[in-house]
């Protein structure tokens, strides 16, 4: 992708990466991604972030295709995410004269990311400024948690834009580069909330003040690091709007309770009809959910066990362990936003039963609110273990 123009004296000069597929591991990107960059002409020449070091060649010559390298002044980091810091020991190398700018989260973690101890960073605070010469004076506003403790966004108020890294981003490869210019909206819209889910909604708390922060500002562009920039014109209000829906608490006097299940030959699926019958004995007006969860989306599963109040997982023993769709569950559990969450663990296992143990351990490992040591029968519940499944979760109910 070449540089592209975006306001007098304002370029992107990031690069596509249209067959991505995976993103960090964990995130699906079905439309492929960009890792945008930014560059401003002043009297001083700034660079906002780099990109992914694959891709160093073509950024370099996006950069050359507006300014020689030797003309760079300041390259400011947002976030140093190595998708975005990645290029920077070598843009260093080939521009030595360069002065970086970064939170002061931001300027600890290049110094382990980059390995030159010569690069000059400077750590930036909240309404610091930077002044570039031809009317041009960059202000500085600190954003941590979004998605980093160094994240910070870079506002050039007299162009009415901001530079915001990740927040409001999204893994859609549009290479004409405006939200304006997109052919495909449903998918795009499919990917903006897929990104949200993934990267901002452990940080809901984070999200509001970073969109207060935006929303005092007069802005006609918001230029993400990754997806096409936003606009006055097309999705900008519209995105901000659309993370302050996702990230405001829904109320409910109802509590919501989940039952996650595997059950092999039906004995695990017993158990948790009693626990929950014992739960609602005691919580009559609470939603009670039972899923089997091998019939169900993985992604519905997650977003269920994040936002509900309270939880149970029941998995039979197989093989010495809880069974693998149980802690893929648990891999998707938010940590951050689900901690001190109510939850146990239930199952019938035969020989040696260390699922539950197992589970249990995991769920304390990530500080919930963890009941007892859970439930465990041997092979098929007998009428006095449906009487204690029902007991515990009466129990657990009461607990909450």
């Amino acid at each position: 992708m070449p540089a592209i123009k975006i306001k007098d004296n304002i370029f992107s000069v990031g690069v596509l990466n249209p067959s991505l597929r995976i993103f960090d591991i964990i995130m699906k990107t079905e439309y492929g991604t960009s890792y945008n960059a930014y560059l401003i002409k002043g009297k001083k020449n700034v660079l906002i972030d780099t990109v992914h070091g694959r891709f160093f060649d073509e950024y370099l010559e996006n950069i050359k295709s507006v300014i020689d390298p030797s003309s760079i002044d300041y390259v400011i980091m947002n976030h140093c995410e190595p998708d975005h810091s990645g290029s920077l020991a070598r843009l260093y190398e080939v521009a030595p004269q360069i002065k970086v700018i970064a939170s002061n989260a931001g300027k600890i973690y290049l110094k382990n990311i980059t390995n030159k101890e010569t690069l000059d960073v400077k750590a930036v605070k909240t309404n610091d400024t930077l002044d570039i010469g031809n009317g041009k004076v960059l202000k500085f506003a600190i954003a941590p948690f979004l998605h980093w403790p160094d994240s910070m966004f870079t506002i050039l108020e007299e162009d009415k834009i901001a530079f915001t890294c990740d927040f409001l981003g999204c893994h859609f490869c549009e290479p004409r580069m405006f939200d304006t210019k997109i052919t495909y909206m449903p998918k795009y819209e499919k990917s903006f909330k897929e990104y949200y889910d993934a990267i901002f909604s452990p940080f809901k708390p984070y999200v509001v003040k970073g969109l207060d922060i935006l929303d005092a500002l007069d802005l006609d562009f918001i230029a993400t690091s990754h997806g096409p920039i936003l606009t006055r014109e097309g999705l900008l209000a519209a995105s901000k709007q659309k993370y302050r829906d996702l990230s405001s608490e829904i109320q409910s006097t109802t509590k919501y309770i989940p039952i996650f299940y595997c059950s092999a030959y039906g004995n695990t699926e017993i158990l948790a009809n009693e626990i929950a019958s014992g739960i609602k004995s005691v919580l009559n007006d609470a939603n009670i959910e039972m899923l089997d969860i091998i019939n169900y989306d993985y992604s519905d599963l997650k977003e269920k066990i994040n936002i509900c109040d309270a939880f149970m997982l029941g998995t039979p023993t197989i093989n010495k362990d809880a069974l693998f769709p149980i802690w893929e569950l648990i891999g998707g559990i938010d940590a951050v936003n689900c901690k001190n969450k109510p939850a146990s663990a239930f199952g019938s296992f035969g020989w040696s039963g260390e699922a539950i143990p197992f589970v249990i351990s995991r769920l304390k490992e990530l500080k919930l609110k963890v009941f007892q040591d859970g439930f465990t029968c041997l092979f098929v519940p007998s009428e006095d273990d449906i009487k204690k499944a029902f007991k515990f979760g009466e129990d657990f109910a009461k607990s909450i």
